[in-house]
């Protein structure tokens, strides 16, 4: 037996050693309980709607704020209230990610209700409103927001979306209930990634079609766009065939591509100022899935949008265009003048 072949029996050995071991049983059994409770165990034990583990079992958790898999629907003061996009159930998350709540819906209301009962009264300025692109979180929106911060803007919302599990109609729901959760005299900014754009164009047409009951779009005073897929993504388009874009970008982003035709109809073009950042990159190797110049994932074609009061290009590759200082300075200014 060779060296190789010594090596190959010895690591089979300890894996199987490692499976059938107690500690890896209890490890095992462990995760199951935890993953049971994510799902909702409640439901098989026996307690109502209204009496779930958010109340009988609640321990304040560290959370990674939402990567993906969790969707906002109220800001308050820095406390959010998500729902998961495959278990469906709720929590609310402290300004410092720490779960203080989770079950349903009027559990988590209550919890935040009783933490902050109302919320923050508008300032002179308007309340600025960060949105990530597809399969990023809010976390990338961080350093912009501090830069906001930093201009005298006090009243951020870096909203977080399932950008790969949910679709764009859905997304504008939920950004329209963390909007309508604000004060009825706040006014708004928007400052988008990507598709955080699609998903803003889409709430001002749900909006416009649908009523506005709490007067929202009289008080969107502008919005910056950063990498926007205006048109559509050839990207996505073309990814789409292979079946695994799909699966693991999401239906979000298929509208993106094959679909869009269905969701363009139903998206509005901001009747308020806005700006469009465009990157515009020499790269040693062009991205053959983009059309033309551009970011190297959205082309300059597809990030313009007529209406805009200006279409501002700048050397920086798409997933950058957020953390780029120029960039930064030159959106703050923008939000400022109008």
């Amino acid at each position: 037996m060779n060296f190789l072949q010594r090596t190959s029996l010895y690591a089979k050995t300890t894996i199987k050693k490692w499976l059938t071991s107690q500690k890896t049983r209890r490890v095992a059994v462990a995760g199951a309980l935890t993953v049971f409770g994510i799902a909702g165990l409640h439901r098989w034990t026996g307690f109502s709607t209204s009496t779930t583990m958010a109340q009988n079992i609640n321990v304040p958790l560290p959370t990674m704020g939402g990567a993906q898999l969790w969707t906002d629907h109220l800001h308050r003061r820095g406390y959010r209230i998500q729902q998961n996009a495959l278990t469906k159930h709720w929590r609310l998350l402290d300004p410092k990610n720490v779960r203080r709540a989770w079950g349903s819906r009027s559990d988590v209301q209550t919890a935040l209700d009783a933490i902050e009962p109302a919320a923050p009264a508008p300032s002179d300025r308007p309340v600025v409103v960060l949105l990530h692109g597809l399969m990023r979180t809010d976390h990338c929106m961080k350093s912009l927001e501090s830069q906001f911060h930093d201009a005298g803007f006090d009243q951020t919302i870096r909203f977080g979306y399932a950008s790969t599990r949910g679709s764009l109609a859905e997304s504008a729901t939920a950004l329209r209930e963390v909007l309508e959760s604000q004060s009825p005299e706040a006014e708004f900014a928007f400052v988008g990634h990507s598709m955080g754009n699609i998903v803003t164009r889409h709430l001002i047409g749900d909006l416009q079609a649908n009523g506005d009951p709490k007067n929202l779009l009289p008080r969107f005073r502008s919005m910056v766009m950063l990498g926007p897929p205006n048109h559509g993504a050839a990207i996505a388009r073309r990814l789409g065939p292979t079946g695994v874009f799909g699966l693991v970008a999401g239906p979000g982003a298929m509208e993106l591509g094959s679909r869009w035709v269905e969701v363009e109809s139903k998206l509005a073009t901001p009747d308020f100022p806005f700006a469009i950042v465009a990157g515009n990159v020499k790269t040693p190797v062009a991205n053959p899935l983009v059309d033309g110049k551009g970011d190297f994932v959205v082309s300059l074609e597809e990030a313009k949008l007529n209406g805009a009061e200006t279409v501002h290009e700048v050397p920086v590759l798409h997933s950058f265009l957020m953390d780029e200082p120029d960039v930064q300075s030159w959106t703050i200014h923008f939000v400022e003048q109008h």
